[in-house]
């Protein structure tokens, strides 16, 4: 094990990214502190959890002390967002600044807005005109901007919606993956005709510990690694082979209240809608060719979420 393995990493946030990352640092043979607000959670073999609030100086200062490499996959609730976000980066930022660690930032497609069906590389032009993505875009500016100035060493990860093991509050979750192996009723956003890009949670794991070892990634964004995109349609004929039951799609065909998306989300997704109107299409073969970190086969991913969701219904 070389010196830099023992170096410790933090991991701000332990919902599923955060805990996925966590133990994906810990496989690698690193020094791993997983914070949040409690540190109540399930051990994680190999993880120190640790409590703080890092939306304060404080305690973000506390929760990175000693570390040589922080990731930053803190969220927050959807409506709390705007206001809490940048919050937490003024928070994060400070912390790292003053104690020299490098900050690996996990980040949405938010910044790009709406892009009419184009395939999303790191190259597409920030367009946001939605407050959250607004709001995504001014911190990842400033982000960079840190970097460009020698106050932090910073990069960014951009993933699309989530899938996997632990993924709950996801279009591709907790709407789906239930229902799949129950009732055969599941949910569908917007035109499911549409190509849609998930990324598998081991993949962002997978990406964001990468770029915590590599940095000559440094001071830019990068695509995590993420399958070709297909109609999610097709992802639900997928899961309807793998399950042995038919299924039938409920389709939203706007933001409002159903299962697990109460009127609070619906209220602040509304904004967000047109991820399901136009074609949400992730090109991540920058990443991919670079580090030689590649995305997992979706048909993979799909058995691995069916597995986890299968055990996780038997604890409801």
């Amino acid at each position: 094990m070389s010196a830099a393995e023992h170096d410790l990493h933090a991991v701000l946030g332990s919902g599923p990214a955060g805990t996925a990352l966590a133990q994906e640092l810990a496989r690698r043979g690193h020094a791993v502190r997983l914070v949040d607000r409690k540190a109540d959670g399930p051990a994680v073999t190999g993880v120190e959890r640790y409590a703080a609030d890092v939306s304060t100086a404080e305690g973000a200062r506390a929760a990175v002390a000693g570390a040589a490499v922080v990731y930053h996959c803190v969220n927050v609730g959807y409506h709390l967002q705007v206001e809490v976000m940048p919050r937490i980066q003024e928070a994060v930022l400070g912390a790292v600044e003053a104690g020299g660690a490098r900050l690996v930032v996990l980040d949405t497609l938010y910044p790009y807005g709406e892009t009419g069906g184009a395939v999303m590389t790191e190259d597409t032009p920030w367009k946001a005109t939605t407050r959250k993505g607004r709001m995504r875009a001014d911190l990842d500016e400033k982000y960079l901007a840190a970097h460009r100035a020698g106050r932090a060493r910073v990069v960014l990860g951009r993933s699309a919606d989530f899938v996997g093991p632990g993924v709950v509050n996801s279009t591709l979750g907790g709407a789906v993956f239930p229902g799949a192996l129950t009732s055969g009723e599941i949910l569908g956003l917007g035109d499911i005709d549409l190509p849609h890009s998930y990324t598998y949670i081991d993949d962002v794991a997978a990406g964001l510990a990468t770029l915590g070892e590599r940095p000559e990634g440094d001071g830019r964004v990068w695509h995590l690694p993420t399958a070709p995109a297909l109609t999610t349609r097709q992802i639900h004929a997928m899961i309807e082979e793998r399950v042995e039951r038919p299924l039938s799609a409920m389709i939203l065909d706007e933001a409002r209240p159903f299962g697990p998306f109460d009127e609070a989300f619906m209220a602040e997704y509304a904004e967000m809608f047109y991820q399901h109107t136009e074609p949400q299409i992730v090109d991540s073969s920058a990443f991919e060719e670079t580090f030689g970190v590649h995305h997992t086969p979706l048909t993979e991913a799909l058995d691995a979420t069916l597995a986890w969701y299968s055990e996780w219904l038997t604890r409801q």
